[in-house]
């Protein structure tokens, strides 16, 4: 391989950018690795893991930009590295056509006085400082960054707290604030049902569906995943918790997360008793039985949450518990009929955490293990991520699948790469996917998949199988992806599709459940 390196002193630009212009490079003829990043020490260790570690990365400092090429041959090299100058030429072409953004956050706060919330997104190791900054200028923050040391959550939290402000995070991706959707987040019709978790997707899906029930949203405040731990306390968690109890607009209260720790939980379940708004409460595989005792509503699944939580803003009786739903018979009768007697596994491949969570809980009730790089039973665990075993539910968004990349529900390549490669699996039988519409997310998912399905069951049935694709659309008819065009492009492609994550994981367990 003919490695180039190139390293540009003092230039910024986004990751975002960065990424992009890299998966660009990589598609062109005879290139064979291609990484355009600041010189940070996480993107030099990637880079020297794909064989182009030369001394002048190593000595490229975070605010140096590297352009690093491995190609075939010379020729393809100085094509690839003139492409990539043209289309950073062209990156600042754009930039210089719109109003110049602010380049620090003093920058910003005094370009805009007025506001009183920051959206922090940077490496993990340089985030803190800047949320420190956010917070000292009284400024509520929306911590997108993951990697930040739990030692810096809890002094930060501490901060936020004392300063009577919300630091959502970190690794905090959904939040509509005033009906402003912010970072991955639906346009959801406002209302009266105010939601709090510790849950992305989780929080998209419950908010999707209360707005297809008919209900609406005051405000979705994110704590982070690990708000909940013992180290952390919950402090936003109970913050968030007391302003939803405050606020006039809300009527209802919603809770997601995973079981807290058992300390939190009891934090958690005094404030809800003293708080006087009804309440209902999904921690995902935890105990419904102390939420009830704590005088809240106990959701079964994210379905039954929301749909709990419009009956009560609505003042109606409380719905059919969604803990037992079913698939229709014909829909699972339909999807057996092809299977080969050695298809006997479902492979899921999620782009959502919570949504992944939810599918495992569910399946696990009607098959058993389901192996799994998030597994609530160690045991389970994954030894490999990149290669599934038995019944398997992948969480393509996790950490260790987005070091260097875009998350796949911004770029989705990892899982269409997935999703062919459990098609090559004799032993697959239904492949469940989830598809997440809204800002943030990509903006046709539907579109940029389904060929890739169209493909998977063609391999398929040249080997004489037939693969089950079974999928749930997580969005509004409002999201910028158009809701009903993403619909049609499923089905077109063969897709089941269920109205709910929930429904499409138990479609998927039935068809192999009594299926080959």
């Amino acid at each position: 391989m003919e490695v180039q390196v190139l390293i540009k002193a003092n230039a910024y630009y986004d990751s975002v950018t960065l990424m992009a212009i890299s998966k660009k490079m990589k598609n062109l003829p005879g290139v064979l690795e291609a990484v355009v990043s600041m010189g940070t020490e996480l993107n030099k260790e990637l880079i020297a893991q794909v064989g182009m570690g030369l001394p002048s990365v190593t000595a490229a400092g975070p605010n140096d930009l590297i352009i690093a090429v491995g190609a075939a041959d010379a020729g393809s090299l100085e094509y690839v590295l003139k492409e990539v100058e043209q289309a950073l030429v062209q990156r600042n072409r754009a930039a210089k056509g719109v109003v110049e953004a602010p380049k620090s956050l003093e920058g910003a706060v005094a370009a805009y006085p007025e506001s009183n919330l920051a959206i922090i997104s940077l490496p993990g190791a340089f985030a803190a400082r800047e949320v420190r900054k956010a917070l000292e200028n009284q400024l509520h923050v929306m911590l997108f960054s993951d990697n930040v040391s739990l030692q810096d959550e809890v002094q930060l939290k501490k901060l936020a707290h004392d300063r009577g402000l919300l630091l959502m995070g970190p690794d905090c991706g959904t939040a509509i604030i005033n009906h402003v959707p912010l970072c991955f987040a639906n346009v959801v019709r406002p209302g009266n049902i105010g939601v709090v978790a510790a849950s992305g997707t989780g929080t998209q899906e419950v908010t999707c569906l209360i707005d297809r029930f008919g209900g609406g949203v005051s405000q979705v405040i994110g704590t982070g995943g690990r708000d909940l731990k013992a180290e952390v306390g919950g402090i936003m968690m109970l913050d968030a918790l007391q302003a939803l109890e405050n606020d006039p607009a809300t009527d209802v209260i919603v809770i997601i997360s995973k079981p807290p720790a058992p300390g939190v939980t009891e934090k958690i379940l005094g404030l809800m008793k003293r708080g006087g708004k009804p309440k209902v409460v999904y921690f995902l595989g935890g105990d419904r039985q102390i939420v009830e005792q704590a005088g809240a509503v106990a959701g079964c699944n994210l379905a039954d949450t929301a749909r709990k939580a419009v009956a009560l803003a609505n003042k109606e009786p409380l719905s059919t518990d969604w803990s037992c739903v079913t698939a229709e018979l014909s829909l699972i009768r339909q999807e057996q009929a092809g299977l080969a007697p050695g298809q006997k596994y479902v492979r899921a491949l999620y782009t959502g955490g919570t949504l992944c969570d939810e599918a495992i809980l569910a399946m696990q009730e009607d098959l058993g293990p389901i192996y799994s790089n998030i597994v609530f039973d160690s045991r389970f665990m994954l030894p490999d991520s990149a290669k599934s075993m038995k019944h398997t539910a992948i969480d393509l968004g996790d950490d260790k699948f987005t070091v260097g990349r875009p998350h796949p529900m911004i770029d989705p390549t990892i899982r269409l790469e997935r999703l062919l490669q459990e098609a090559r699996d004799p032993e697959t039988a239904v492949i469940l996917l989830d598809v997440v519409l809204g800002y943030g997310s990509h903006p046709d998912p539907a579109g940029i998949l389904a060929p890739v399905v169209k493909e998977a069951k063609k391999l398929a049935k040249g080997q004489g199988r037939y693969l089950s694709v079974v999928a749930s659309i997580c969005g509004t008819y409002r999201d910028p992806q158009d809701y009903a065009d993403q619909q049609a492009k499923l089905v077109d492609a063969g897709v089941a599709l269920a109205d709910a994550n929930i429904k499409a994981a138990r479609l998927a367990a039935a068809i192999v459940k009594n299926g080959a």
